[in-house]
């Protein structure tokens, strides 16, 4: 699915509506440049879950933990990681694929612990507001090329 939006609030509005087609154990992975938009649709399919926090990027703690909507959210930033191994480490393996929706920032950092069926999301800048976005579900592509 390709859609535009054309402001943060139109960005998040999307999210809101995609988080409908979520369930529980889902992987969704956000892709774009610094400033795409990736905690503005983080932001919109918390919302459209029901979570009542305020969400804010989890730079550096690396997760956010949502648990008021209608399942668990889990906000991830892998930005700072050097490695899965920091992933396994700190035991965050265990909330991608379990009992709520996993949203995770920079999946590209660490993509060998992507779960391979996942769902993709990314988010190109085509304007200074304006943004393309592409979802698309199935295998992550793990390659580096």
């Amino acid at each position: 699915m390709l859609r535009e939006t054309n402001s943060a609030a139109e960005t998040r509005a999307l999210g809101e509506e995609f988080s409908g087609s979520l369930h529980p154990g889902d992987v969704v992975v956000l892709e774009g440049e610094l400033g795409a938009g990736k905690s503005e649709l983080a932001r919109g399919i918390a919302r459209g879950l029901g979570v009542r926090e305020t969400v804010t990027s989890p730079s550096f703690t690396i997760l956010n933990v949502y648990e008021s909507g209608r399942c668990p959210l889990y906000h991830f930033d892998w930005y700072r990681l050097e490695s899965a191994d920091e992933l396994y480490e700190l035991g965050m393996d265990e909330y991608l694929g379990g009992d709520g929706i996993a949203v995770v920032e920079w999946a590209e950092r660490c993509p060998e612990a992507v779960p391979e069926n996942t769902i993709r999301i990314t988010l190109d800048v085509t304007g200074e507001e304006s943004r393309r976005i592409n979802i698309r579900r199935g295998e992550y592509e793990t390659s580096c090329d």
